[in-house]
């Protein structure tokens, strides 16, 4: 399995607009297990992203869905930039 948890920052004030985007651009995705989005509570304009996928290569399949690349084109323009990134191994858990 392959995991990232990754950190997305807002234009100032613009976060709930981002995270509406985020959520609404949610479809389906083959491979993907898990895929939460989150507000950063320690930050006015973070989002944290994490996500589980049965393969490193269906992850990077996923990013040439229609909808998902629609839902990148519409959130580009308010994305001030990406913090802290980490690839994981996931083993298991709720959910799985």
């Amino acid at each position: 399995m392959y995991g990232l948890i990754g950190k997305m920052l807002a234009s100032p004030g613009r976060r709930e607009e981002l995270l509406a985007i985020m959520l609404e651009g949610n479809g389906a995705m083959p491979g993907c297990i898990s895929y939460v989005i989150a507000r950063d509570p320690a930050s006015e304009d973070g989002i944290w992203i994490t996500e589980v996928w049965d393969s490193k290569e269906s992850h990077a399949a996923s990013l040439q869905l229609p909808h998902v690349q629609a839902t990148i084109a519409r959130a580009k323009p308010i994305i001030a930039g990406f913090g802290e990134y980490f690839e994981t191994e996931p083993l298991g858990g709720i959910g799985f």
